[in-house]
């Protein structure tokens, strides 16, 4: 690639991390879209990004680790039941239909930001529920399936988990972030790129620019979120999913 060409890669990769940060996912709206618009098939372009946004993770956890958000027992959790469900989703996606699996993604992220919309108190305060066994199983569950979606199909899929912990173990918008940023940006992401890498080619020479850019914008992205307060995160990550889900059904 020649220099224009990176720095176009380096400020996409900038803007559309820096929102993902702030809002709790979606970095795949814009930057998979942009590798398959400068010549990449989706199976490398899905794989290279998958390497790029683990430096989103990265990025918003220097930030996030300061303010200790997170606990230990909820994080590996998180891991526990995400990572097999990544796994699964990166080995089966190179034989779905594309189209089908992004239309049906797109009308569910969609329905994430009108949920959100329509239960005005919803991630505004730390409530924690569900901790039980049971609450625990169902939730572990959902998270796997979840997985699954990360694994194949990576536009959208970390905002399913922002909502998924304020809703089914009540934590408010900003710990949610904080735990999907770091726990999927890193690490569900990361597993999914090993994975895809060892089935398709990773594009290596477009690297260097989407991995500073998802560095920088996520740990911008994270700032802004820790500074802002919980409705305008919430609000953020209404706007996030619609325009997800409308670019996902109608391309």
């Amino acid at each position: 690639m020649n220099g224009l060409e990176q720095l176009v890669l380096f400020l996409v990769s900038l803007v559309a991390n820096l929102f993902s940060a702030f809002s709790g996912g979606g970095a795949g709206l814009i930057q998979l879209p942009v590798l398959i618009f400068l010549g990449l098939p989706f199976a490398i372009a899905l794989a290279t990004h998958k390497v790029a946004s683990v430096a989103l993770g990265i990025g918003a956890t220097v930030r996030h680790l300061r303010e200790q958000s997170l606990e230990r027992p909820l994080a590996l959790f998180i891991l526990g039941f995400g990572l097999p469900g990544v796994i699964l989703g990166a080995n089966v996606i190179l034989g779905v239909p594309e189209r089908a699996a992004e239309v049906a993604l797109g009308i569910l992220t969609a329905g994430l930001g009108l949920y959100s919309w329509l239960n005005p108190g919803l991630g505004q305060e730390l409530q924690p529920v569900n901790r039980g066994r049971g609450g625990r199983f169902f939730g572990g569950l959902v998270l796997f399936l979840i997985g699954v979606l990360n694994g194949s199909l990576t536009s959208g899929t970390g905002l399913f988990v922002t909502l998924w912990l304020v809703r089914w173990f009540g934590l408010d918008y900003r710990r949610a972030i904080a735990y999907t940023l770091i726990l999927v940006g890193v690490f569900w992401n990361g597993t999914g790129a090993i994975t895809l890498g060892m089935l398709v080619e990773i594009r290596w020479p477009w690297l260097p620019a989407l991995l500073l850019g998802s560095l920088l914008g996520g740990y911008l992205g994270a700032h802004l979120a820790i500074k802002s307060g919980n409705r305008w995160i919430k609000r953020a990550f209404e706007v996030v999913t619609l325009l997800i889900g409308v670019k996902l059904v109608f391309g």
